[in-house]
């Protein structure tokens, strides 16, 4: 359970501009036994299925802005108490859950020149962590670049893959990382993902792993970005680290990825120019030993522009009707030893994971195991269900 302490740190859980963002989520209705659709005004949260029942619906609107910011409904409390139902344990409704609805849930990686170098780390340690500090000095002189600076897919980028090619130190992450065709891959399903304050989940075989603090866009059926939010990419990196084929595996297990607190719509004071710029911040409180992280992520050093991420997952090659919510990667790979000199880091259970910037607010979960937490069991057929109910 979240204390009242937890609740009150100096992140806020709300955007700095609140008062003039355009705020829309989810929540879990007792009375109605299933989610409605809110929006946030004047920190009050606002009904508003009436009007608009299904978010994918929302996104796909013309004018989705507009219609959040004059759709009428019910109030259901202010934003404080919903923030601290979401938080308490069992969560109390209304509470929070993640915002969007039918759409599918994809995310790019090695979108950053210092997780790319992880990633290949992971691949050379075979998911043996002890191995990280000893690869990771290895490649910095084999490889002897800044990533950073590469184009991925220009001609720089092909002349430094032949290179190391000749010199053995080409990868499957490398050629996603300055090649030419970026990472995306299906990290959870339709209705699986979980809200602000309830648990992200860890596979129970993993024991190296890492949250991945993300900048997550909501696209509609069209393959526009209508807004943004905030996502956790719960990362098992011994896992995946023994194949790459084991993504699955490592990526799509129970609670294994959180989105929220609500999605911002863009409009005149929000853009895609401000989640170019966000620097994404993430703490990790341990409960078990009072450890202490907090790092960054800064989107104006990822490799590839928003836009052409979403280019690449969508188009004549591929639609998603009902939208999709995109992971936009992180440059956060975790190193600073926890349980050991030269283990790196590793989640504990319960550790509290928050990840925030100033123009989204703030994402808080606690992590525990996928097989201990409560199953999935709201999915499509219970969403209709509902729907009819109605």
């Amino acid at each position: 359970m979240f204390s009242a302490k937890t609740i009150n740190r100096d992140i806020s859980l709300l955007p700095q501009d609140h008062e003039r963002a355009l705020l829309v989520g989810r929540v879990w209705r007792s009375e109605k036994r299933g989610p409605g659709i809110v929006v946030v005004r004047d920190r009050e949260v606002i009904d508003i299925s009436a009007t608009v029942n299904v978010m994918a619906d929302l996104l796909d609107h013309e004018n989705a802005s507009s219609l959040a910011a004059c759709a009428q409904g019910e109030t259901l409390c202010d934003i404080d108490t919903l923030f601290s139902n979401s938080l308490s344990s069992p969560a109390t409704p209304p509470y929070l859950l993640a915002p969007c609805d039918l759409q599918a849930i994809k995310a790019c990686g090695v979108t950053f020149a210092v997780s790319l170098m992880e990633r290949v780390i992971e691949e050379n340690a075979g998911g043996d962590p002890a191995r990280a500090n000893e690869l990771r000095e290895e490649l910095k002189h084999l490889i002897g670049t800044d990533l950073s600076k590469i184009v991925p897919g220009s001609d720089a980028a092909m002349t430094l893959k032949k290179e190391l090619q000749e010199r053995g130190a080409w990868s499957q992450y490398m050629e996603v990382g300055i090649g030419p065709d970026a990472e995306v891959f299906t990290k959870s399903q339709p209705l699986s993902s979980m809200g602000f304050g309830a648990s992200v989940g860890l596979h129970p075989s993993s024991h190296w792993n890492n949250p991945e603090p993300e900048i997550v866009l909501a696209v509609d059926s069209h393959g526009h970005a209508k807004g943004a939010t905030l996502g956790n990419d719960v990362n098992l990196r011994d896992v995946e680290g023994r194949s790459a084929l084991l993504l699955g595996k490592a990526k799509d297990n129970n609670a294994s990825c959180a989105i929220g607190p609500f999605i911002r719509l863009f409009d005149e004071h929000f853009s895609m120019d401000d989640v170019r710029s966000a620097l994404v911040s993430l703490r990790i409180e341990g409960k078990d030993d009072n450890f202490m992280l907090e790092d960054s992520s800064d989107m104006r050093e990822i490799s590839r522009d928003p836009e052409e991420l979403i280019a690449q997952t969508v188009g004549a090659h591929h639609q998603y009707p009902d939208g999709f919510m995109l992971f936009l990667g992180t440059m956060f790979s975790p190193i600073q030893d926890r349980d050991g000199t030269g283990q790196g880091f590793t989640h504990h259970l319960g550790d509290t994971v928050t990840i925030s910037t100033p123009g989204l607010g703030a994402l808080k979960n606690r992590v525990e195991r996928s097989d201990q937490l409560p199953p999935w069991q709201y999915g499509f057929r219970a969403w209709m269900a509902h729907q009819v109910a109605k």
